[in-house]
């Protein structure tokens, strides 16, 4: 089965229990034959039919031990920012045997590790799974948590845990310059013309990039055009310097650059590009392989924003886009 060719629409939002966005497994009752951390982990699950330990088959997963007694088994997870998930991936690649007969998924706001006393919230109700696939089920949360509980029933194994949503950032918390496209700040990207090889919410992700597929990487363009990608601020701000991150793109990187702002009043949370007139933020400038590039805005020219557009030319591959800047003030509204 060819798992990497599987997409589902609500994976446009951003993983909020990602390693790579911070998520963390904290809490499970066992993890006999492998590890929990291994749910969040960036790349693919793998099998190697020859690699064994001391406990037996060695797994690119979570995995239990053959429940003797009833219950279930369980694994709690931390976002790496408070967020309202729209779906959820179990995916039991490669557990053919061994996968557990149903899950479901349980949430919970709170402001610590310490869960004992915490009322969980009924994300997904105990479904089937399948064996050696991606299990997708949509969600329909209207507020923001921050662990979930993965159960599993009996017991078994489970590759990879995808929980995919909206980032709600507590306001209160956030102050100063901030990079206003960042994933933990709520920003994502909403459109593109092509995201053949990786995808662009990927631009929006904490740290460096840790390869080409952790960045957004468009086909080779054969005819007239240029790629570009719409991202959202995660607030209403004005921005005072952008950061476009081509690390790792070295014969694929691409040749220019431009960016374009818009300013909108809307809170729909869709993903179609909105409508207005786009203005001239960074003229057409040419970039570098695997460089970091900052561009800083002219004092003269610091307009409020809601969106961003990316233009690349004509193609290729970038690993980050930050936009620094601060949340509007009222008279700049």
């Amino acid at each position: 089965m060819d798992h990497e060719s599987q997409h589902f629409a609500f994976e446009r939002y951003c993983d909020l229990a990602a390693e790579r966005f911070g998520g963390q497994v904290v809490a499970f009752n066992d993890e006999f034959f492998a590890p929990a951390e291994n749910l969040l982990k960036p790349a693919a699950p793998i099998f190697d039919p020859d690699r064994y330990t001391d406990r037996g088959k060695w797994m690119d997963g979570w995995e239990t031990r053959r429940r003797r007694d009833p219950g279930h088994d369980w694994c709690v997870v931390r976002f790496g920012a408070p967020g309202e998930p729209r779906g959820v991936v179990i995916d039991t690649s490669h557990f053919r045997g061994n996968h557990p007969a149903r899950a479901s998924l349980d949430a919970c706001v709170s402001e610590t590790d310490s869960l004992e006393d915490t009322d969980w919230a009924t994300l997904l109700g105990e479904v089937e799974l399948e064996p050696d696939t991606s299990n997708p089920f949509e969600l329909d949360a209207t507020e923001a948590y921050t662990h979930v509980r993965l159960n599993i029933y009996p017991d078994g194994g489970v590759a990879r845990l995808r929980v995919h949503g909206l980032v709600r950032p507590d306001w209160r918390h956030i102050s100063g310059e901030i990079d206003l496209l960042a994933a933990h700040h709520g920003g994502r990207a909403i459109g593109c013309s092509d995201a053949f090889f990786s995808q662009p919410r990927n631009l929006l992700l904490p740290g460096k990039s840790i390869g080409m597929f952790d960045g957004w990487e468009t086909r080779r363009r054969r005819g007239p055009g240029h790629d570009w990608v719409v991202v959202r601020l995660g607030r209403r701000g004005v921005i005072s310097a952008l950061q476009v991150d081509t690390h790792h793109f070295k014969g694929n990187y691409p040749a220019a650059c431009s960016v374009e702002l818009l300013d909108v009043d809307s809170d729909a949370d869709e993903f179609d590009a909105p409508d207005g007139e786009w203005a001239e933020l960074l003229p057409r400038t040419e970039l570098q392989a695997d460089s970091e590039h900052r561009f800083d805005v002219p004092e003269s020219t610091l307009r409020v924003a809601t969106h961003l557009r990316l233009n690349i030319y004509p193609d290729g591959g970038v690993a980050r886009f930050r936009a620094f800047g601060t949340p509007a003030k009222a008279e700049l509204s």
